[in-house]
């Protein structure tokens, strides 16, 4: 008798921060129109069959059987099917996280990638998160749940289509810990690389997760603290233009002029020679 043991390390996992809030199965059929919406929370959209598209804020993408459709929540999305194939799929409805897809050439807060290679083990998890919902037996949420969470692992091991999850909390305090460090650290040289480090996250996701709380990329938000605090220098010292360039974190004095005219409309020391009138 032939008998193979494999052993688990016992290192444990990472938790999942992910919440399963509902499951549902639709068919896009003539008598039912979708309108574009926004939820708080992620959705996972898998194509059982069917084609159609699927609209994301102002872009439309095709979408077909096993294509698996991932939206961060706050993005206003819908879709359309095509009447002599109409679509037919299983959404999940997932709180408490975003996916950080980390590629430039893509979009920060969508993903559609096809699974047809995986379609028998995906449906099956979808599926059997369906029938645990429709049929409540003892303990389905954590059946449910526990399924969840296999399938974001399977999905994140898939190397051809690489992406993390962040908890929601986590995005909001990293959010904050960035801002503040500006705050703090503006006259340094700071890159997006180098904010994207501190947060421990892709700087595609950061840059569009940051400009969702505060209405501008970091980038953007660190050039504004800077114009800033060069106002205040402007109106109260007797620093040279260089050294007030200097010392707010320009590269060079010549790019602080650039940027200052292109945000007040002056240049600094026509600023302030106006600044002292007043």
């Amino acid at each position: 008798m032939g008998n193979v043991r494999y052993w688990l390390p016992g290192k444990g996992r990472g938790e999942i921060p992910a919440k399963l809030i509902y499951v549902s199965s639709s068919i896009y059929e003539g008598d039912w129109f979708s309108i574009r919406h926004t939820h708080s929370f992620a959705e996972l959209f898998y194509v059982r069959s069917g084609q159609g598209n699927f609209i994301v804020e102002d872009d439309i993408y095709p979408v077909k059987q096993d294509d698996l459709v991932i939206v961060n929540p706050n993005v206003e999305h819908t879709e359309v099917s095509v009447s002599s194939d109409p679509l037919e799929y299983v959404v999940l409805g997932v709180e408490g996280m975003s996916f950080d897809f980390g590629n430039r050439s893509g979009s920060l807060n969508h993903k559609i990638i096809n699974y047809w290679n995986q379609r028998d083990e995906l449906l099956f998890y979808f599926n059997a998160m369906l029938r645990e919902t429709e049929n409540k037996e003892e303990n389905y949420e954590a059946i449910c749940q526990n399924l969840l969470e296999v399938v974001i692992i399977s999905l994140m091991r898939s190397s051809s289509h690489p992406f993390s999850v962040v908890a929601t909390q986590r995005a909001n305090k990293v959010c904050s810990r960035i801002k503040r460090y500006i705050d703090s650290n503006y006259a340094e040289d700071i890159s997006l690389d180098s904010l994207a480090d501190k947060a421990h996250i892709s700087k595609y996701y950061l840059s569009h997760t940051f400009a969702r709380f505060y209405g501008m990329s970091p980038i953007n938000y660190l050039n504004e603290v800077r114009l800033r605090a060069s106002k205040e220098l402007l109106e109260t010292t007797d620093l040279s233009i260089s050294q007030i360039a200097e010392s707010t974190g320009f590269s060079s004095q010549s790019y602080f002029s650039q940027s200052f005219r292109r945000t007040c409309g002056l240049t600094p020391s026509a600023y302030r020679s106006q600044s002292k009138r007043v």
